[in-house]
């Protein structure tokens, strides 16, 4: 491989990009070169721009002159290798930039995968740095990559906000609203919370009237608004909220009409245009939900092989309800070659697209 192409857009205003397209680095001692062969973009991907400064996203992957690299969950192989763990021809599920290659530093090599070393993320969250071999993977299997492309990082966040209302008694709350109701990473914590024994809240999805039908018909809530009808509700409703949107109007909204707002909780930023400040807001802090934080308590407390059995068995049992779903419930889009992959870029950040379609993309 001669070149490096990489998307890169500008931390202050992410609509604008460009490819980065340079030599090849020559590989350092320990180093080892993978062929980025597919990768989601979602939702997600763009909470990760939108909060790029704040949460220390655009540290995974830097680069200069005011831009930023959008950090993107998918699969790559081994193609160059100077590290005697990490042979050529080896496969990984992990995070990687939007690009066609990366270079990475592995330490704390075993049987199941390796950590990348690089000096820039030694600070930054660890879950973000783990790469897991394909052929030791409990979550793998190879007739539904896309899917784990597309859901598995989202649902693990899905599960770890529902375990995290689960550790505080959802707050006492009897009902649970969720804005952005479509987002993959919002159906999937209701169903998540909807598979939660414990949990006995009302469950009401929050979305555009054009995917009103889309969220009915996924069956994890139990009831479904437009955003202009949140009048519905009582006002004197015992609820929290689960912010997947990141709409400020929104969010002041709900603040000022339920008395009875016990937590907010901000996960997301899929109305990109409507962000905006948790300033002086009525009644309870708005929250940053951070699943790393989530997943070190639950790592101290049971353990990292008991957390990953229970991440294991809630994911299998969530692949499997999507893949008896489909295509009612996601349909897979792919995207080859950069002009396909800006495409998709735009075609997301812009929103309003069609909630089923699910964006694969390989530069």
């Amino acid at each position: 491989m001669n070149t490096q192409n990489t998307w890169a857009v500008e931390k202050a205003a992410i609509q604008n990009g460009q490819w980065l397209s340079v030599a090849a680095p020559a590989l350092q001692s320990g180093q080892v070169r993978l062929r980025i062969e597919r990768f989601a973009f979602t939702a997600n991907n763009i909470t990760y721009a939108a909060f790029g400064e704040a949460m220390k996203y655009w540290q995974f992957y830097p680069v200069e002159n005011g831009l930023g690299v959008i950090p993107v969950w998918g699969f790559a192989t081994v193609t160059e290798s100077t590290c005697a763990d990490v042979p050529v021809g080896d496969r990984f599920y992990g995070y990687y930039p939007f690009a066609d290659s990366v270079v990475l530093t592995p330490s704390r090599c075993n049987a199941n995968g390796f950590v990348d070393a690089a000096p820039q993320r030694v600070e930054l969250a660890a879950v973000y740095n783990g790469y897991t071999r394909c052929a030791n993977d409990a979550f793998y299997t190879a007739d539904s990559e896309d899917i784990q492309c597309l859901l598995r990082p989202l649902f693990i966040t899905s599960w770890l906000i529902d375990d995290f209302f689960a550790d505080n008694n959802d707050f006492g709350a009897t009902t649970i609203i969720m804005s952005s109701a479509s987002s993959k990473t919002a159906y999937g914590a209701a169903y998540a919370f909807a598979q939660r024994s414990s949990s006995k809240c009302h469950i009401v999805g929050l979305t555009s009237a054009s995917n009103r039908a889309y969220v009915q018909g996924l069956g994890c809530y139990d009831t479904v608004l437009t955003y202009d009808e949140l009048a519905h509700l009582p006002a004197d409703t015992a609820c929290a909220y689960i912010d997947f949107a990141g709409n400020a109007k929104l969010r002041h909204g709900i603040h000022a009409r339920f008395a009875n707002l016990a937590y907010s909780c901000s996960v997301g930023g899929t109305h990109v245009q409507q962000l905006g400040g948790a300033r002086d807001l009525p009644g309870p802090r708005a929250t940053l939900f951070f699943a790393p934080a989530q997943i070190k308590k639950r790592s101290v407390e049971w353990g990292g092989a008991a957390l990953n059995q229970h991440l294991v068995g809630a994911w299998q049992r969530f692949a499997k309800q999507v893949q008896t779903a489909q295509p009612e419930w996601l349909t897979v889009q792919t995207h080859t070659g950069q002009a396909a992959a800006q495409a998709a870029y735009q075609t997301v950040l812009a929103g309003g697209g069609n909630p089923a379609l699910g964006h694969v993309v390989s530069v």
